[in-house]
């Protein structure tokens, strides 16, 4: 593999992890376009740990994950008192926040970024990328799952049958910036650069597009999207100054013919009807 599409399946990892940070969110009916700020804490955080520190990469995800996570509990709990468009750009709010600390905060590098972090290959990626997304689809079939749906369905109707909806919300906007946070750890020690600039509102939409493109029903539907976002352009590319209203237009035609996204549960259950009969 050519150091270019190693490159890029690496991006693709990275984004799976951030769509993922989304899906969980999402799946309790809340809606964060500040994912990019847990991102950036464990991004900063875990290249802190491993060059300013000497601790070992592993350990420094994790330990940027936990502190991700009790952010992302902190957030959430104000966050219950909103909902739809005003939670949303509350989370936005959040997420520029974080932007502007960073930029400001000199022990980190300011807006000069930090640098020095050992590069990681492809497969260290890929293997928590693809380690979360395994739990993730075993979690989808436990009753854990089941009770973040009934709160996404309706919050009301699961508070009355005895769910404690508050910590069904808040876990899941904790575990969401977790797992954004070693989503941020892998970028950093990829690029072995960071800069605030990296982790700004756009970063964010891309989270939340390649969850909704892929499906927003399946933790699967996530890495279809991300290999989409980052690989679509690049087989367009042919078209030169066309490419990117080409693949914008793609996006709103599959969005338009399945708004569930690409993969939903009964698009699985077909397919596998369809194998069984055969």
């Amino acid at each position: 593999m050519s150091t270019y599409y190693a490159s890029l399946f690496a991006e693709a990892g990275i984004l799976l992890l951030g769509a993922l940070s989304v899906y969980i969110i999402l799946a309790t009916g809340q809606l964060s376009l500040g994912n990019a700020a847990f991102m950036a804490i464990g991004a900063y955080l875990s290249s802190y740990l491993t060059v300013e520190l000497g601790m070992p990469l592993t350990p420094a995800l994790i330990v940027s994950a936990i502190a991700a996570g009790i952010i992302g509990v902190i957030v959430g709990f104000p966050a219950l008192r909103l909902k739809g468009i005003y939670l949303a750009m509350a989370t936005l709010g959040f997420g520029e926040m974080m932007r502007s600390f960073f930029i400001n905060f000199p022990a980190m590098g300011g807006s000069g970024g930090f640098h020095g972090m050992a590069h990681i290959s492809v497969g260290y990626i890929w293997a928590w990328a693809g380690g979360i997304l395994v739990v993730l689809i075993l979690v989808e079939r436990s009753r854990v799952w089941l009770e973040m749906q009934a709160v996404h369905d309706d919050e009301t109707a699961a508070g009355l049958v005895g769910l404690n909806t508050v910590a069904i919300k808040v876990g899941a906007f904790g575990i969401g910036a977790a797992v954004a946070a070693i989503s941020g750890g892998l970028f950093a020690h990829h690029h072995v650069y960071i800069e605030p600039a990296n982790f700004g509102f756009e970063r964010s939409i891309d989270f939340v597009l390649a969850t909704i493109l892929g499906g927003s029903t399946l933790g699967l539907g996530s890495l279809i999207g991300a290999i989409l976002l980052v690989f679509l352009p690049e087989f367009l590319r042919p078209i030169a100054d066309w490419r990117l209203a080409a693949f914008g237009t793609l996006l709103i035609l599959v969005l338009l013919v399945r708004r569930q996204g690409i993969v939903d549960r009964t698009l699985l259950r077909g397919l596998t009807f369809r194998k069984a009969a055969s």
